[in-house]
């Protein structure tokens, strides 16, 4: 078996990696929130989309919905499955765009890639930004005194001969405002076994600290992490929806 430092682009590995995750499901969702809270306006923007999955089902969904992230390879792929959306290249941090937006959206936790909370504090103004006079900006997030270092996420995918394995968790030292995403992938051909390892250096932030970020700016409703029910979050479990809609009368 090898061991190796796992490349910086997933974008080859992305989709068999999130092969268990239900975009539909998760799309859905918000769109009902957005139905709830926001302002019935259709123009949508995906922060650090990927491979496009949930533009996708925006886009069959009738909304004008684009994209953006970091990694041009992903940004490749996600144009071939929405040739119909635009996608840019740009860093959620410090984005702009052409029209204001009526609905922002984060998913798989990827609000924590800001460098630190100086940064996530740019991406929400950034969002702020971008936003019609209603609008809405949603996303998931963990809170980092609730983060169980021992727990990982775990499964395995099969494509043509090649067995794959794919392995996740959160680490937080317990102190800081740094916490990591600790991912391996195991690929398995008949007698041959290779293994990569990567560590996603991401903002460690409370869900007290992350509403007071929000609060200046937006009205704040946080809310289970369960897309199959709308479920106001119990101020106990680790993982939460964030529901921002734009104040009225800031700019």
């Amino acid at each position: 078996m090898s061991v190796n430092a796992l490349y910086t682009d997933l974008s080859g590995y992305y989709d068999l990696m999130c092969v268990d995750i239900d975009y539909l499901a998760q799309s859905h969702a918000i769109r009902r929130l957005h139905q709830i809270f926001g302002n019935e306006g259709k123009r949508h923007l995906d922060l650090a989309c990927g491979t496009g999955p949930h533009v996708r089902h925006f886009l069959d969904a009738g909304y004008t919905s684009s994209g953006l992230d970091i990694n041009q390879p992903m940004l490749d792929i996600a144009a071939q499955r929405c040739p119909e959306a635009h996608f840019s290249l740009q860093d959620m941090s410090s984005f702009e765009v052409d029209e204001p937006l009526d609905l922002i959206t984060c998913f798989l936790y990827s609000i924590h890639y800001s460098d630190g909370l100086d940064k996530l504090g740019d991406c929400i103004a950034s969002a702020h930004r971008a936003l019609n006079e209603g609008g809405v900006f949603c996303f998931n997030a963990v809170d980092k005194q609730r983060i169980d270092n021992a727990l990982f996420v775990k499964h395995t995918v099969q494509q043509a001969e090649d067995r794959f394995t794919f392995r996740s968790g959160w680490h937080y030292s317990g102190q800081g405002e740094r916490q990591s995403l600790r991912l391996s992938i195991e690929k398995t051909t008949a007698e041959t076994t290779k293994v990569w390892y990567d560590e996603h250096s991401m903002v460690a932030v409370s869900f007290s600290e992350l509403i007071a970020l929000l609060e200046p700016t937006f009205e704040v409703h946080v809310f289970e992490h369960d897309y199959q029910t709308i479920t106001p979050w119990d101020n106990v479990s680790g993982n939460a929806i964030f529901v921002c809609v734009k104040r009225e009368g800031l700019a």
